[in-house]
């Protein structure tokens, strides 16, 4: 079943198909009403999207039935994704959901977790099974009318993750969802909810992916999360989505006393990237921490970075970019830091490092950094540089090769990157690094 084009008839339409209750509905029919209403971004790169042309529904999957044993997933499905790599990734996670297209296919999660009163599952079945709660916490940090993608998203939501830890409950391994496009002038648009209760943690890690047509399509996803007092939440992003695809993604997190919430944000792929990981950090002693990497090559702009948002006193935030700029792309970093009177103490670190590799790339610096009260500080560092003829000569005088001497420089240029992955996903890293460069 495909949803071509964007009208109320259609919106309704995806909702009928997921058998909605009123209040869904009424939320869909509300984001179709501002983005008719909205503007495209005013800021970065130039966005050329048909709306009428984009698929915003498709699933081949008759019963939308979520299953949790590969044998039932059908077999082209489960050899594509046992090729890049999914399915293996599985032992070393404690539970795992895969979007292929508009639908959640697959959803497992161990025994111990459920056993805690962990809920993992899809959004559609989190807000059938547990509709109080959702209500409680979906569109409240992102709101519907924030921009004109928000607005889509609202309207035309399909599958994404809702999460739920317990308080008092940590997890060992990592909880994924994978996310993949595999038909020309197809539109995702996941919508993830995540709670952590306090004194509790989360590590959650996504990645995305898409063949590579003339067509363009879109990614324009939403991620709300939830630090509760003393908690943690880590949400560590690879994504490798192909060179036509828009890759236009709100995500934001609201963080309590003493809670921490880390952005760990790669962005290889696609033609436009705009996106910037958000934490308001409301209570006290609460702090932000995002660290993101930003690779741009041929009819690439990657326009990305963070936004830290300090309401409470004795906040703490850090911003660390990486960006790497070669045949002609464009990285940019687009941040904003904010304290407010009332967040006395605070302070932030943001730190923007660009690598250009040849003369025909560009890697800009936007920062937006805003101290209200004279006992906070906020200290930037930038940095653009380019690979040192005398580094490339020392490494290819040990027997190197020039090929291999820059990938070992560019390597140790994100580092810092790297190294807070998981040990599984920094090799996918490398290696997807050793591909695109």
């Amino acid at each position: 079943m495909e949803i071509v084009g964007l009208t109320k008839e259609n919106v309704e339409s995806i909702s009928s198909i997921k058998e909605e209750s009123q209040w869904i509905k009424d939320f869909r029919l509300k984001g179709y009403e501002s983005f008719e209403k909205q503007d495209m971004p005013s800021f970065g790169p130039d966005i050329d999207i048909n709306f009428d042309d984009i698929i915003y529904y498709k699933s081949n999957i008759a019963d939308k039935k979520i299953e949790n044993d590969w044998n039932n997933v059908l077999k082209p499905v489960v050899a594509e994704l046992n090729e890049l790599g999914v399915i293996e990734s599985e032992k070393h996670l404690d539970g795992i959901g895969v979007q292929y297209e508009s639908e959640v296919i697959y959803h497992n999660m161990i025994e111990e977790l459920q056993k805690k009163n962990v809920i993992f599952t899809s959004i559609e079945v989190a807000i059938k099974k547990y509709p109080e709660l959702v209500k409680k916490y979906f569109g409240k940090i992102v709101k519907t009318d924030e921009n004109k993608f928000t607005a889509l998203n609202s309207a035309v939501f399909s599958g994404g993750s809702f999460i739920y830890i317990p308080k008092n409950t940590s997890l060992d391994r990592p909880l994924q969802s994978y996310f993949r496009i595999n038909s020309k002038n197809m539109g995702q648009f996941e919508r993830t909810l995540i709670i952590v209760d306090d004194n509790s943690s989360l590590h959650y890690v996504e990645g995305c992916t898409a063949p590579t047509y003339s067509e363009s399509s879109l990614h324009a996803a939403v991620v709300e999360i939830y630090v509760g007092k003393n908690s943690k939440c880590r949400y560590s992003t690879i994504q490798n989505w192909a060179t036509n695809v828009y890759n236009l993604v709100t995500k934001r997190a609201l963080v309590e006393e003493n809670g921490t919430m880390e952005w760990i944000d790669g962005n290889i792929g696609s033609k436009v990237t705009m996106k910037y990981p958000c934490c308001i950090l409301k209570g006290d002693n609460s702090s932000g921490v995002c660290i993101t990497i930003s690779v741009a090559k041929k009819n690439q702009q990657q326009d990305s970075g963070a936004k830290m948002i300090h309401l409470g006193k004795n906040t703490k935030s850090n911003i660390i970019s990486k960006s790497i700029a070669q045949e002609g792309g464009n990285a940019t970093y687009r941040g904003k830091v904010e304290i407010k009177g009332q967040a006395l103490n605070s302070e932030s670190i943001v730190k923007c490092d660009s690598l250009i590799l040849d003369a025909k790339s560009k890697s800009d610096t936007i920062p937006t950094n805003i101290c209200n009260n004279t006992l906070s500080n906020i200290e930037h560092e930038a940095t653009v540089s380019k690979i040192s003829e005398e580094t490339l000569f020392y490494l290819m005088s040990r027997g190197i090769s020039e090929a291999k001497a820059t990938e070992l420089i560019i390597l140790g240029f994100i580092d810092r990157f790297r190294e807070e992955l998981p040990m599984e996903y920094a090799v996918e890293l490398n290696q997807l690094l050793k591909r695109n460069l």
